[in-house]
């Protein structure tokens, strides 16, 4: 890769860090006050307590995108890694195997517990499966994501066999 070439691409990896921040940091204050500080605000000021069925929903509704915000902030820190010169394939198979694991749980979460714990508090009825394609669909690129991440490892040890050898 040409210096200028290399020098563009480590500035849009910075460029996409400071994204990443920027949506988890605003995505995620929205999510903290409309879940976690209004509702202890109001419970503060008048005698409405916080019983386990309502911090059930808030979990139910607040875990997926839990995970999805430390998938995305794990792209953002291999992207800041790539902008500060790291080499690509240690930083690409860590950042496979984080945000797998990150998109495969909050889909498995949305389509197994999220209904159930909804249902369980008596905010639903409904089945025991939430048939949301989108959540299955994140969760099996997660556990695709998550293999490719192993299969980055793997090769890069075959690799420096092979380097070894020579």
């Amino acid at each position: 890769m040409a210096t200028a070439d290399l020098a563009r691409f480590r500035r849009l990896c910075g460029q996409f860090r400071w994204l990443a921040i920027f949506m988890v940091i605003s995505v995620g204050g929205v999510f903290a006050l409309m879940y976690l500080i209004a509702p202890l605000v109001l419970a503060a000021r008048s005698d409405v307590s916080l019983t386990a069925q309502t911090i059930m929903i808030f979990v139910a509704w607040v875990a997926p995108a839990a995970f999805y915000l430390f998938a995305v902030w794990s792209i953002g820190t291999a992207m800041g890694q790539l902008a500060k010169g790291r080499l690509i394939q240690p930083t690409l198979s860590s950042a496979l195997r984080k945000v797998g694991l990150a998109l495969g749980c909050g889909g498995l979460f949305t389509v197994f517990l999220k209904t159930n714990l909804l249902r369980l508090a008596g905010v639903t009825d409904g089945g025991y499966l939430n048939f949301d394609v989108g959540s299955m669909t994140l969760g099996m690129i997660g556990g695709a994501l998550f293999l490719l991440g192993r299969v980055v490892d793997q090769a890069a040890r075959l690799q420096s066999e092979m380097d070894e050898m020579i």
